[in-house]
């Protein structure tokens, strides 16, 4: 069992959460993880960059001199990738970088990423946090309270507009519903700070379905 420290919203542990890791896959899949970050990375690429070669350029396709006799190189025509506002060579295409990775693949990973912040002491739960209208000073101040100076993903169980107006202006902050969570962004943030309501979700989520 791994003990996830509790703390208040004023940095003070409060309570001592056990959480079964079998539930998370007993042990981290750092290739899964890996797999599961460049995938994230490659999908993201929009692959759009493209030149013109010869073919593409528009221009004549006449020879500008005779072959021979002119002491000049022998040169074809004008589109040709050493005149200027020619084509390019080895021009680039535009091509999809997307990258396929299973809804089991990606639970898995997902997982993994969870059990690796548990289990490196970067996963904290807040119990009461609450934000009546948009405040950044407020949730700096949560994080300050928590010494969280690094990246952070904060958490939460459901879509809660103040605190997100109120996280949206702090550098290295991201804001996810537990529904959404997925292994890159888990991964590419040093700290993990999540909302008791929304580590029930995960949890119930995780829990073994009875037959």
């Amino acid at each position: 069992m791994l003990d996830v420290p509790v703390y208040s919203v004023s940095g003070e542990q409060i309570d001592t959460l056990k959480v079964n890791e079998a539930i998370f896959g007993g042990k981290v899949n750092t290739a899964l993880v890996k797999q599961a970050v460049v995938t994230y990375h490659a999908n993201r690429r929009q692959g759009s960059a493209a030149n013109k070669t010869r073919s593409q350029v528009r221009g004549t396709t006449k020879k500008a001199f005779r072959q021979k006799g002119t002491g000049f190189a022998r040169r074809g025509d004008r589109k040709t990738n050493i005149m200027r506002g020619g084509g390019r060579a080895f021009a680039k295409k535009a091509r999809d970088f997307r990258k396929t990775f299973p809804r089991k693949m990606r639970k898995a990973a997902l997982d993994s990423a969870l059990l690796a912040k548990m289990l490196g002491n970067d996963l904290m739960v807040v119990d009461g946090l609450a934000v009546e209208a948009p405040k950044t000073k407020q949730m700096a101040g949560l994080l300050k309270n928590l010494k969280i100076n690094r990246s952070c993903l904060l958490t939460l169980a459901e879509r809660d507009r103040s605190i997100y107006l109120s996280a949206r202006n702090i550098p290295d902050l991201t804001v996810r519903v537990a529904e959404e969570l997925n292994a890159f962004d888990v991964a590419t943030r040093q700290k993990m700070l999540v909302t008791a309501e929304a580590m029930k979700a995960i949890l119930d989520r995780e829990a073994p379905r009875e037959a």
